[in-house]
């Protein structure tokens, strides 16, 4: 059993960071480095294993519409991963996974979680190329593509993969049910792509509500199972606010659930904290 960090953003923002622009938690690489690497620290100290890194929003394009250079981009996509090595290094021990976020984050549009592109496959496989390879090379353990709402980009990341063939990953999909990711696909379809892939050490699910989760656990086959839903609250776009307050007590003994069930790596995403977290391992030693 492998236990995931929580939400970075939401971390983030308890330490009192402002991160309303598109650019999110990867401002901060430009604005405040020091604070990612903080709530690193949280996270290990919580009792997570897995630091992942502020780049799920860090592409080129996205630091190149800010009015940095190209290069410029490249070095705090690095940034974003040696942020992660010097907190576990102070912890003294975790894996430092790469986040690689949607194209839909680029776009800024909840794209993310509806899987409604206008690029197809090969232009989401060049869209994604620059940052992959620069993470491949960054010296984090994994990558971690996560909250991947389409088979098409699903692809184009089996394909990168396929050009790094010494990178190892992970592939985590967001999920509109029990059943299916974002775009419509079956998760089983989509995690499919991956159960052959020896590069791949887990498929799973995250940024999906905690209801979906028994049932979609059951639909991965070929690969260990990954899940780190979010908190259960649900935003209201109109008033630019979250409703509801998920109970870290409760989703620590749902996360015992879910290990039960199949599950060998648990953890959280949006909304979710390092108390979360460190009710997971509280409710893994109970059970």
């Amino acid at each position: 059993m492998v236990i995931l960090d929580g939400g970075l953003a939401t971390h983030l923002e308890a330490l009192g960071a402002d991160l309303r622009d598109e650019l999110w938690s990867a401002k901060l690489l430009l604005e405040n480095p020091s604070v990612i690497r903080q709530a690193h620290l949280d996270y290990f100290a919580a009792g997570a294993e897995v630091a992942t890194t502020a780049s799920y929003q860090a592409s080129i394009p996205a630091f190149v519409r800010r009015g940095l250079s190209a290069r410029e981009a490249e070095k705090l996509i690095v940034l974003s991963v040696r942020l992660a090595a010097e907190a576990r290094d102070s912890h003294g021990t975790g894996t430092v996974a790469a986040s690689v976020g949607p194209y839909g984050a680029y776009l800024a549009n909840g794209a993310e979680y509806t899987g409604d592109y206008d690029l197809d496959e090969d232009g989401l496989t060049d869209w994604h190329r620059d940052r992959w390879h620069i993470l491949a090379g960054s010296g984090a353990d994994l990558l971690a593509c996560e909250t991947i709402p389409s088979y098409a980009e699903a692809r184009a990341l089996g394909r990168l993969l396929a050009e790094t063939p010494g990178t190892r990953a992970w592939v985590s999909f967001s999920c509109r049910d029990g059943e299916h990711i974002s775009d419509g696909t079956p998760l089983k379809e989509a995690a499919a792509l991956f159960a052959g892939d020896p590069q791949v050490i887990a498929v799973g699910v995250n940024c999906t509500a905690p209801r979906h989760i028994p049932s979609l656990i059951g639909r991965i086959e070929g690969k260990p199972v990954m899940v780190y839903p979010n908190s259960g609250e649900t935003w209201d776009a109109a008033n630019r606010r979250w409703l509801g307050l998920a109970d870290p007590a409760e989703f620590g003994a749902a996360a015992a659930d879910w290990h039960a069930a199949g599950s060998a790596f648990v953890g959280g995403c949006c909304r979710t904290t390092p108390e979360h977290i460190r009710q997971i391992g509280e409710h893994l030693k109970a059970g």
